[in-house]
Parts: structure tokens; sequence; C-alpha cells
């Protein structure tokens, strides 16, 4: 595990930042319905104090606990600053143990994605998306197949790899039920009597069950909890102004959400193939997000209606 140089740095953070934002464009569209049911001094406080909770505590403790869990060895500043230590100790620890962070991350986003495919709705950007949603119920048969296929081929290899896969398909099964659930009460909040307070509160808790899927996918571009960090929370910043001011300019590019979860697949492929020791260059996953969200939103441009 090479020390990180300045390019790739930079390229790792412009690459955590988009696909942050792109992820959470679902999830800003129904905060701004709830925030427009709110007083103007509650949104602020949901700009700043909520911005605040979304990016060091969901969006910095969470990749912290997964790395320090994965290598417990380290100790907590260890897993904090581990990409950027010198000691061969630290670097021998995380990357013999990294794979199964990766595996379990890969598995988790190439389920997320098959989720969107089968049975979410959708404005369909690509030809094969209509048939996919016609035949939803395929679903559970696909992400079956598809973990019994990896894990046949990691017991081969490593069993602790195995295990990681069955803990990726475990973790999106557990929290993809609570986001449903979180979903539709988000969407309940719009017509609710409850406080201001109340619905900021409901809706840092619902903020913190969607952004899993955007922290598990950092890992894709670096296991650095401070590059993480930094990038997932310029994106926080970037979705929490959609959220206030630019909502309905956003819903016209009906097709970003296509890009993301797109971007999702690859990503999920990428680590995938960085857990079977595969040698991924550090600018493939920012490569990756910029040109199939660019393909998206240029295709979004071609579609809009006429103004």
């Amino acid at each position: 595990m090479p020390p990180m140089g300045i390019f790739s740095i930079v390229v790792t953070v412009i690459g955590l930042s988009l696909f942050e934002t792109v992820s959470s464009i679902d999830n800003a569209i129904i905060n701004a319905e709830v925030l427009s049911t709110m007083g103007a001094r509650a949104r602020r406080w949901f700009l700043v104090w909520g911005l605040l909770f979304a990016v060091f505590v969901v969006r910095g403790v969470l990749p912290w606990l997964i790395v320090f869990i994965t290598v417990p060895g380290l100790g907590p500043i260890g897993a904090l600053t581990a990409t950027f230590s010198s000691d061969p100790r630290v670097q021998d620890a995380v990357e013999s143990a990294s794979p199964v962070l990766l595996i379990a991350g890969g598995t988790f986003l190439v389920f997320l994605f098959f989720n969107w495919l089968f049975l979410e709705e959708k404005h369909f950007g690509l030809p094969g998306e209509r048939f996919f949603s016609n035949n939803g119920v395929w679903f559970y048969a696909a992400v079956s197949i598809i973990l019994c296929l990896i894990v046949w081929y990691t017991l081969q290899i490593d069993k602790m790899l195995a295990f990681g896969a069955v803990v990726g398909s475990t973790a999106y099964f557990i929290t993809h039920g609570f986001k449903k659930d979180a979903e539709l009460k988000e969407r309940s909040l719009t017509t609710s009597a409850l406080s201001d307070i109340s619905k900021i509160l409901y809706l840092e808790v619902i903020d913190a069950t969607f952004s899993v899927d955007g922290v598990l996918g950092a890992f894709a571009f670096t296991l650095s909890i401070p590059l993480i960090l930094l990038g997932n929370g310029i994106g926080a910043v970037v979705v929490r102004q959609l959220t206030l001011g630019n909502v309905d300019r956003i819903k016209r590019y009906r097709f970003l959400k296509n890009g993301a979860m797109y971007s999702i697949l690859l990503l999920g492929v990428v680590m995938l193939a960085d857990s079977f020791r595969i040698a991924i260059p550090v600018w493939l996953s920012p490569a990756l997000t910029v040109a199939t969200v660019g393909f998206f939103f240029i295709r979004s441009l071609r579609g809009r209606p006429a103004r």
C-alpha cells in the first residue's frame, strides 16, 4: 500500500464528492419537500447544525468504525490515520484485512444496484431497463445466484472472504428494510402536524439511514478516513445547498439517479476485484464515477422537455 501523492488525493476527493452528491439526490428532494413545511429558522438550523451532524458524526464516525472493526489491532487512532502511516506494520495490517471489507462493501453495492434495476421506479435511461422493471420478481433469484457464485469462488481462496461476502449481503437486507420504512415515514412528514424540531430530528435519523450507501461506496475510492470525511463532507454541503435552493432544477435532470446507480454498480465491481488482489489504479473509481454521471447528465439535458 504505497503512500498517496497529491494527485491521488485530489482525484480521490473529487470522486468522493461527486459520488456523495449524485447518490444523495433522491434524499435531497424528499428533504426539500419536508423543509418546505417548516419555518425559516428551522431550515437554517438544518443547514448548519444538521450538516455538522451529517458530515462529522455519520459520514465521519461510520467509516472510522468500519475500519476499526475490520482491523481492531490498529486501535482507534491507527484506524483514523492508517493509510497515511509510514509504519510497515500498520500498512501490512490494513493490507491483510482490507479484502474482507472490500468484498463486503462490493457485495452490498451490487445488491443495491440490482434492487434499483428490478424493483424501483425510474426513468428509463438505457435499453433493457424496462425489461428488468417488468420482471422484478426475479430480483431475489438474481442476487441469490450472485451471492452463491461469490461464496463458491471465495471459499476456494479464503474462508474469511466468503464470510465478508455474506456480511455484505446481510448488511444490505438489514439496511434496506430500515431505508424503506424511513422513506415512507419521511414522505409522511410533509402532511404531519409535528413540530419543526421533531421534523428535523426525523430528517437527521433518516439521513443517517440513507448515508450507508455513500459510506460503503467511499471505500471503493480509498480506505483513508480523513479523505472520506473530506470528500463526503463536500458532497454533503452540495446536497444541503440543493435541498434548500435548487431542488426544482435538479428534478429536471431526471437521469441523474440512473448515473448514481450505475456508478454504484461499477464501484461495487471495483471493490470485488480489489478484494481478489487485482491491481486497481487509484484514478479508476473517480474516472468511472465522473464518466458515468457525465453520460447521464448529458442524457438528461437531451431528454429534458423544452421550457
